[in-house]
């Protein structure tokens, strides 16, 4: 199983990108933030899921592993897909699904394309207490979804070797002089660069 995937972007297309990863290019379909996100020779690290068929091996990658935890429940909906789960998470978030689903709301399903009024219920139906929407979790204070996106990029960055007071310290000076950006993988990108060409053992990690 391929479980993740860090290289440089060797190609970009709306609904996937090309991964250079010690030599060996891997097409990854992904939901379009991702290619508006990154350009041509930008490192990049993306959480995936590998399906395997008769005719084709499809790799499918994420920014988190929230939005791959969703993904495969998604695909274990009948009648969902991987396209369609990916389509799915291309319009909508993943505390949306979780509100969606917490409230047995099947509208916003139906509205994504690909996804018919039996299988939005369908959805509704089969991940009901799978998913638990940020809110509920959150301090009684609230959670800002800048805070949310940014203990996100920290995750990823600690998955990727750094210690969490560095992924934090990196994190926090670049949402300092550019604000949030609109995505974890905008603000993944320029935290990485922050970080500089450092391997994390050369951190101190």
């Amino acid at each position: 199983m391929i479980s993740s995937l860090r290289g440089s972007v060797l190609h970009l297309e709306p609904d996937s990108v090309v991964i250079d990863v010690g030599g060996v290019g891997f097409t990854v379909a992904v939901t379009p933030d991702i290619p508006r996100s990154f350009h041509v020779g930008d490192e990049i690290v993306l959480h995936t899921n590998l399906i395997v068929r008769e005719d084709a091996l499809s790799l499918f990658g994420f920014a988190t592993r929230e939005q791959l935890s969703v993904f495969l429940l998604l695909i274990g909906v009948t009648g969902v897909g991987p396209k369609s789960a990916l389509g799915v998470l291309a319009s909508l978030g993943v505390d949306q699904i979780a509100e969606a689903v917490t409230g047995e709301d099947d509208a916003p399903f139906r509205r994504v394309s690909g996804i018919g009024p039996k299988t939005a219920k369908l959805i509704v139906v089969q991940l009901a207490g799978k998913l638990q929407p940020a809110a509920a979790t959150a301090p009684a204070s609230g959670r800002s979804a800048s805070s949310t996106l940014a203990g996100q990029v920290v995750a990823a960055l600690v998955a990727l070797g750094w210690s969490e007071r560095v992924a934090t310290d990196a994190v926090a000076a670049v949402t300092a002089e550019a604000g949030a950006p609109a995505s974890v993988p905008a603000l993944l990108k320029l935290a990485l660069a922050q970080l500089g060409p450092a391997r994390p053992e050369q951190t101190g990690v």
